[in-house]
């Protein structure tokens, strides 16, 4: 019979090592679309190689697929779209205007020489306020230097090492001093020893330290 009490269970609490279902689907749904056709691609390898040029130490911007990044994140914020694909045709008409040959084709002067007018601006002006081209040019400067400083060859570069274990070898002695206090050496010679750092302490029924 019931009692009129409800038995609460609590739903199992389901966990990914990585991204959940939906973002994965969602995620191979915009790797199955294309937003740049062959060639805003390749006008914006050469971009962004100038943004990142290769040197004898370091990579380039392409080495790292950084265009396959920025094609990923229009897809994935429509709102990128505009500005990149007009950006590349502002590219190009200047290029044409100026050189007669399309941005990708012309020397790397003449690129550089049309970079140079868009590259920097007022930090005090909105952004709404500014040239769309100088806009055009500080998005893909940003998503060039984000896409390689996230990639396997950026992170090399600059030596990110993420989470490491610590060593811990007790408070410094200045501070110590600061509050008058000290180390009992039997006890420091207990805790604070890095060579027994991996033995899990034991303790005895009456709270002593055993390891």
């Amino acid at each position: 019979p019931s009692t009129g009490a409800e038995e609460l269970v609590e739903a199992p609490k389901i966990t990914y090592p990585g991204r959940v279902p939906l973002e994965t689907e969602l995620i191979n749904e915009l790797q199955d679309e294309q937003f740049l056709n062959p060639h805003e691609m390749e006008t914006l390898t050469v971009l962004c190689d100038l943004i990142l040029p290769p040197s004898e130490e370091f990579k380039a911007a392409s080495d790292a697929d950084v265009v396959g990044f920025i094609e990923f994140m229009c897809k994935d914020n429509e709102a990128f779209q505009p500005d990149i694909r007009g950006g590349i045709m502002w590219l190009d008409h200047k290029s044409n205007t100026e050189f007669g040959v399309e941005f990708k084709t012309a020397t790397e002067e003449q690129q550089k020489a049309i970079l140079d007018g868009i590259a920097f601006y007022d930090p005090e002006t909105p952004g709404n306020e500014r040239p769309f081209e100088v806009n055009f040019f500080s998005l893909v400067r940003n998503l060039t230097m984000t896409g390689f400083y996230t990639s396997k060859i950026g992170i090399e570069e600059i030596g990110y090492k993420g989470n490491q274990p610590n060593v811990w070898d007790g408070v410094p002695d200045d501070v110590l001093e600061q509050h008058g206090v000290s180390y009992d050496e039997e006890w420091l010679a207990k805790c604070v020893d890095q060579s027994k750092r991996g033995i899990i302490a034991e303790w005895d029924e009456d709270g002593n330290l055993l390891t």
